[in-house]
């Protein structure tokens, strides 16, 4: 293999050192197993994907990485193990006590705007989020955090918006939508999430069911909900946070470089991650409805442009503006360069969330047109 070739090989996040503690993890019935290492308490029989996730995370953190895992439900061993998660029927963050199943558990991430009642996993998240997000994130030669201090409270939260908050749904039963706008019947079933993919992990009706069998799948279980939340981490701190720059540069510049109105901005090149950003930088600034960004323009990666709405939420398909007139919609190349008036339009999707030119000037065209027909 060739240096360039070895050089862009993508590093599989299962291959972390940072998972080792993981690998190492010793899993055990009894308190009297786990000898005078620091216990890790949660209860025995079937497992699910929040209280994997507790136990990764917390092994994750100096204090707890040679912690020994004891799965039971004996009231008197779990008094004796130093933290104790998704069983005992109490939570109390001071005695490291993180149970979420007792009657008038109602606790949520109110203090970040969450109203999702929170899982095993979501109460560890809640106290020792931080120190795992600064942990894993941090420069192993000077231990410096990659972005500033300030930053760290932005990512705390969106890692619980895009990663956490599903996990605590699940495990506590919240429907994904409210309302029944399908008459109660779902469009179709996910069953590739972490949660379910974690549930697969436990033996089957006809598998060996002994707890040795078990304990071994369980630490698979935080293993892989472990390695998730690292890959989740890491996109943030390598791909995410350095985007931060690009994409603020661009925003500051789009009323002079691209469009006096300020609701078109251009980016010097594709995939760069820019929709948490803008909205980000729009709340910061205080950005008044009427006046945010509507389209961002950029590069892709065949040398034409693309043309993408900016949606009304991070993710969503529905957007600010739809690009196109609605007959324009579901066209390409030539019928649709007729249509709009505009030689060398490439596309625009039917949904009206992204669409494509052959130049720079005739995607930003397509924009400001989109803009007028709108009256916006």
């Amino acid at each position: 293999m060739t240096t360039a070739a070895a050089s862009s090989k993508r590093m599989r996040v299962e291959e972390s050192e940072l998972l080792q503690p993981l690998r190492d993890t010793v899993i055990v019935s009894t308190v009297e197993e786990a000898g005078q290492a620091k216990k890790i308490g949660t209860h025995d029989g079937k497992f699910h994907c929040d209280e994997a996730l507790a136990c990764a995370m917390l092994k994750f953190l100096p204090e707890w990485k040679d912690a020994v895992i004891v799965r039971t439900r004996d009231a008197v061993a779990l008094e004796a193990c130093d933290i104790v998660v998704d069983v005992g029927g109490t939570y109390d963050g001071a005695k490291l006590r993180f149970d979420h199943h007792q009657r008038g558990f109602t606790h949520v991430l109110d203090e970040l705007g969450f109203d999702t009642k929170l899982s095993s996993a979501g109460l560890v998240y809640k106290h020792f989020g931080r120190q795992v997000l600064e942990e894993v994130t941090k420069d192993k030669a000077t231990g410096a955090c990659p972005w500033p201090p300030h930053v760290t409270e932005v990512v705390y939260r969106k890692v619980y918006e895009i990663f956490m908050e599903a996990i605590d749904g699940i495990d506590n039963g919240v429907s994904v939508a409210s309302g029944d706008g399908g008459g109660g019947k779902p469009a179709y079933r996910v069953t590739t999430d972490l949660s379910s993919r974690v549930g697969r992990l436990h033996p089957s009706w006809n598998e060996p069911q002994s707890a040795a069998v078990v304990h071994e799948r369980f630490k698979e279980a935080c293993l892989l909900t472990g390695g998730e939340l690292l890959e989740c981490f890491l996109g943030l701190a390598n791909g995410w946070w350095p985007a931060r720059s690009v994409v603020e540069k661009s925003y500051d510049a789009k009323s002079a470089a691209v469009d006096p109105s300020g609701k078109v901005m251009a980016l010097d090149s594709g995939g760069v991650p820019w929709q948490s950003h803008v909205f980000d930088l729009e709340a910061e600034r205080a950005v008044p409805p009427e006046a945010q960004l509507l389209f961002v323009i950029y590069e892709d990666q065949s040398g034409k442009w693309r043309v993408q709405a900016v949606p009304t939420a991070e993710g969503s398909f529905e957007s600010r503006l739809k690009l196109g007139a609605p007959e324009w919609r579901g066209l390409r190349d030539d019928a649709l360069s007729e249509a709009c008036g505009l030689p060398g339009a490439v596309f625009i999707h039917a949904a009206g969330f992204i669409g494509g030119h052959a130049t720079r000037e005739g995607a930003l065209a397509l924009a400001l047109k989109t803009i007028q027909l709108a009256g916006r």
